[in-house]
């Protein structure tokens, strides 16, 4: 099992930039990718992005893509997620999520085992 806390949410304007973090701790060694996905109210969680731990390979949403850059820090055990040119509506709670086994489609959220408790993004207009 791996352990996540999120980090980096807030308030921020139209246009503006925030950095999410995720630490990991726990059977980390054993991760096949990484994702971040967000929750508005009153809607199902959506997938943001996501990166596979070997190949360091990116997936975005068609919704973030060119806005968000997911990364990570190896000896930090920490993913980012970094938001540009937020809108209103990327305000969410956002989660960090660990997929422990291969799997081909890592937009669905029952690809991934462990999960973050959420951190919340508001973009204000």
């Amino acid at each position: 099992q791996v352990q996540l806390v999120e980090s980096g949410g807030g308030l921020v304007q139209a246009g503006g930039s925030l950095r999410l973090s995720c630490a990991a701790s726990g059977r980390t060694f054993s991760t096949f990718a990484m994702g971040w996905f967000r929750q508005a109210p009153g809607k199902e969680r959506e997938f943001v992005a996501a990166m596979r731990w070997n190949t360091r390979n990116t997936y975005y949403s068609d919704s973030v893509k060119g806005r968000f850059t997911i990364s990570r820090d190896n000896a930090k055990k920490m993913v980012d997620l970094q938001m540009s040119s937020l809108k209103p509506e990327d305000t969410a709670v956002y989660y960090c999520a660990a997929a422990g086994r291969p799997t081909p489609v890592l937009v669905s959220t029952s690809a991934y085992d462990d999960w973050g408790q959420g951190t919340q993004v508001t973009v204000s207009s």
